[in-house]
């Protein structure tokens, strides 16, 4: 779908201009910019998130509790959503999902043996997810481990070529093997990954993330980059219609305050690797690369090449 002839210069510019109009939310801080030789060794490796659950909205993009069974379908694609007594995991709790997968497969890229069992020390998920790391954020973490146990899922996705005709959790299970001296908050916690998962693992299903990803405070905004990293990639540029865009967020708003939301969101310009612009116009949102586009950090067109893309 080809836009209005208008350079990228002057259509970044107008956007751009419309979106300093508008307070920014800003990324979260850095919290712990000087980690220690351990966790640095960790950060070394690259995040990975799934290619299954960046397309299809699985977890919550709302931190208040969501005990409403959801179904998604699109393409022939279809996802049953069926919260735990402690609500709906949420997009936060996933990051513990990304850091395993992180994990597996950077064991299988050193030719090291890998299983669904993983252990992981607390303080790392920590601050490798950029929190805090007080005793109450422990208490988080082991709610949000329930809330991914909780949830389960019945999906006709493949991942590796496998489906998994049967209803599983975000994660089997998972076990505190290891707490402070004076058997408070845990240190070390086994989780079993769910095979569906797994096989995305051994079947290289996964995409690099940014490490700015953890700094995204907000739930749609998370949602809109792995949208971005999935579908933009590394082209220069895609568009989407905001009610396919509503649907594939997995957001509970109505359209209207879904559009209201979108457009603070992409206000915000914090996507990190990605611009992201509402057309109005058109009602979508468009969503660039920068580097690839021939734009400067500024947003300032390199050339006059005329716009296009293609919706989702």
């Amino acid at each position: 779908m080809v836009m209005e002839q208008r350079s990228l210069m002057e259509y970044f510019e107008q956007a751009r201009a419309a979106q300093r109009e508008a307070a920014p939310h800003k990324l979260a801080p850095d919290r712990h910019p000087n980690r220690d030789f351990f966790v640095a060794d960790i950060l070394d490796w690259a995040l990975k998130g799934d290619h299954a659950s960046m397309e299809h909205p699985f977890f919550s993009l709302s931190k208040t509790p969501d005990r409403a069974e959801r179904r998604y379908e699109r393409n022939g694609n279809t996802i049953i959503i069926k919260p735990g007594s402690d609500g709906r995991a949420t997009i936060w709790d996933k990051d513990i999902l990304i850091f395993c997968v992180s994990q597996l497969v950077e064991a299988i890229n050193q030719g090291r043996p890998v299983s669904r069992n993983v252990r992981l020390r607390a303080y790392d998920i920590l601050v490798t997810t950029n929190r805090h790391t007080g005793g109450d954020h422990y208490k988080r973490l082991r709610q949000a481990l329930s809330r991914l146990a909780g949830t389960r899922i019945e999906t006709n996705i493949a991942t590796n070529g496998q489906r998994i005709r049967k209803g599983f959790g975000l994660i089997d299970n998972w076990e505190i093997v290891e707490r402070t001296p004076d058997g408070g908050e845990m240190v070390a916690v086994d989780i079993t990954l769910n095979q569906w998962l797994f096989n995305a693992v051994l079947g290289r299903e996964v995409l690099t993330l940014s490490r700015d990803y953890f700094r995204l405070d907000g739930g749609l905004e998370r949602r809109l980059y792995e949208l971005a990293r999935k579908h933009c990639g590394n082209q220069s540029q895609w568009t989407i219609s905001l009610s396919l865009l509503h649907l594939k967020s997995g957001s509970t708003a109505s359209l209207k305050k879904f559009r209201q939301l979108v457009k603070i969101a992409t206000a915000s310009n914090q996507l990190p690797d990605y611009g992201a612009f509402y057309d109005a116009e058109n009602d979508r949102v468009m969503f660039e690369h920068p580097k690839t586009m021939g734009l400067s950090s500024t947003g300032k067109g390199l050339s006059g090449t005329v716009l296009t893309g293609s919706s989702a």
